[in-house]
């Protein structure tokens, strides 16, 4: 009816899924280092705008006036 399955068809297998797992996965390591900068660039930015915001609004403003 159907041939048997061995050891060595499923460890030819597991060896093609493992490779397969690899080459996805230095796949994904790229695409995760340009995601990672671009969040560090916008978290950096954000966190700059707020602190120039924040420096406005407390800012005091000293007044000198002649007599």
């Amino acid at each position: 009816m159907s041939d048997r399955i061995t050891r060595a068809d499923i460890e030819a297998k597991f060896a093609e899924l493992q490779g397969d797992v690899e080459h996805a996965g230095e796949a994904a390591k790229g695409v995760g280092m340009v995601v990672a900068g671009v969040v560090a660039v916008v978290v950096i930015s954000m966190v700059f705008l707020f602190g120039k915001r924040r420096g406005r609004r407390q800012t005091t403003t000293v007044e000198i006036r002649r007599v």
